[in-house]
């Protein structure tokens, strides 16, 4: 029975929290719809206004046709911003900072615009003649200031892209030379039959100087050598002439000699 009771309890937990989850499920839902519904709702009534505030630009005259010339920049400067910034929101966290400055700024143009409503209003055409100048002038300085954020975040996006393009063209650069693997182990097998050559042709003249040069050194020393000899010193006693040359008896002497050197056909002979 204890065991009944407690799986009855268990049955009617489970079924709390299920009704739990679905009535927050269906709270959730709903106030999604709502909030998506009002988004849309706001848009439309944005998207009215602007073509009224268009409307009266170019069909009425003076002050008022003036005061929704301003109302009209005020907004599209302020759109154009929103949507660059929004835009450029996930690619860049930064962006988020802009965007609470605009927000900021988006709240000093809608109480001027709430300042121009009320001076489309105004009958007095001399007090709106008197204050169109200084409103004009603060939505000037709101429209420069939304134009400055929206012409930096298109910069800023453009210099990323342009880097991001510049890593992704080397990157492709790369994987091309990759895929022509050919070339470059053709390219490196030149570069070592070169080398190889200049080697081989660096050996070959360097044994040829070697080989030449005891030879040439042979064939200066002979002629040193030589050099040597003719410049033989007249002290020394080498190659100085005799006394027999000197008084010109070197030739009857040699013939002398010879005579004395045959043999005599004397008596001994027979």
């Amino acid at each position: 029975m204890d065991v009944f009771g407690v799986m009855i309890g268990l049955a009617l937990l489970f079924g709390v929290a299920v009704m739990v989850l679905a009535v927050v499920g269906t709270v959730k839902a709903a106030k999604a719809v709502g909030a998506k519904i009002g988004k849309h709702e706001a848009n439309a009534r944005r998207a009215v206004e602007t073509a009224t505030l268009k409307a009266k630009k170019y069909t009425q005259v003076g002050p008022p046709a003036q005061i929704a010339g301003v109302r009209l920049s005020l907004r599209t400067s302020l759109d154009g911003t929103r949507q660059v910034l929004e835009g450029g929101l996930a690619q860049d966290a930064q962006l988020g900072e802009s965007l609470a400055l605009l927000n900021r700024l988006d709240a000093h143009a809608a109480e001027l615009d709430g300042e121009l409503r009320m001076l489309e209003r105004e009958p007095d055409t001399a007090r709106i003649a008197a204050k169109l100048p200084e409103l004009r002038e603060r939505a000037e300085r709101i429209t420069h200031a939304a134009e400055s954020m929206r012409w930096a975040a298109q910069d800023r996006m453009h210099r990323f892209a342009d880097d991001e393009l510049s890593r992704l063209s080397q990157e492709c650069e790369s994987e091309a030379g990759a895929l022509r693997h050919w070339d470059r182990a053709a390219g490196a097998a030149g570069a070592a039959g070169s080398a190889g050559s200049t080697g081989a042709a660096g050996r070959a003249s360097g044994g040829s100087s070697a080989g030449g040069a005891p030879g040439s050194a042979g064939a200066a020393g002979t002629a040193g050598a030589a050099g040597r000899a003719a410049r033989a010193g007249l002290t020394d006693g080498k190659g100085r002439p005799s006394a027999e040359e000197l008084l010109g008896l070197a030739d009857p002497l040699a013939k002398l000699a010879q005579r004395l050197r045959k043999p005599s056909a004397g008596p001994s002979a027979g």
